[in-house]
């Protein structure tokens, strides 16, 4: 089983806004202006969004002139599990939205479940099946935000084996039901439309 995972640019942006390490090891930031790339969970003061470029390996950003960051050291490992379990996050991104069980994780990471299952909480904190989870609750946020999509196509497309377990995931992970964020993250959006219109009718004058 091969993953591919194809993450949009909006995507990478809000993991990075949130310096979720889910997604350490699986891009990269740069920044164009200090020409310093780092892991998505760096903690250091975040770049106006017109400044940054995404990489999916240190090779490519190094490539391109940029340099590590010394704060989130992205080209360091922190264990000799860090590679397995970078495989198995692969996983877990490309076919989030279908259903995995851990036996089929752990036959790709070929390890066995029990030891799968030790190692990966010992570097993330989760178990695969809650990682996998929180994947899916990231998908399901960003498509409510991003598309007109119904709540019940969101729920499938993010890999949701039902509405039940939809809704009650959502809740324990936003702390707001889907129609509930999607309302929210609107008002937010016409919000900060409303203050860019305020400062551009102020430059104007």
């Amino acid at each position: 089983m091969t993953a591919e995972i194809n993450f949009t640019f909006e995507e990478m942006w809000e993991k990075i806004m949130a310096c979720d390490r889910k997604y350490d090891g699986l891009f990269y930031t740069a920044v164009k202006t200090t020409k310093i790339y780092c892991r998505p969970s760096c903690r250091s003061r975040k770049p106006k969004k017109v400044n940054v470029e995404f990489y999916t390996t240190i090779q490519e950003a190094e490539s391109r002139g940029y340099r590590a960051c010394k704060r989130c050291q992205p080209e360091t490992e922190h264990s000799p599990n860090v590679e397995v379990v970078r495989r198995v996050i692969d996983l877990l991104l490309a076919y989030h939205n279908r259903k995995l069980n851990l036996e089929e994780i752990a036959a790709h990471a070929g390890l066995s479940p029990s030891y799968l299952d030790r190692i990966f909480k010992q570097e993330t904190g989760e178990t695969p099946r809650s990682f996998l989870e929180k994947i899916r609750v990231d998908k399901a946020a960003h498509l409510l935000k991003h598309t007109q999509n119904t709540n019940l196509e969101i729920c499938y497309a993010a890999g949701f084996q039902s509405t039940s377990h939809f809704y009650k995931a959502f809740r324990r992970s936003k702390n707001l039901s889907p129609s509930d964020y999607r309302k929210m993250t609107k008002e937010l959006g016409n919000d900060s439309e409303y203050k860019q219109q305020l400062r551009e009718s102020s430059y104007a004058r």
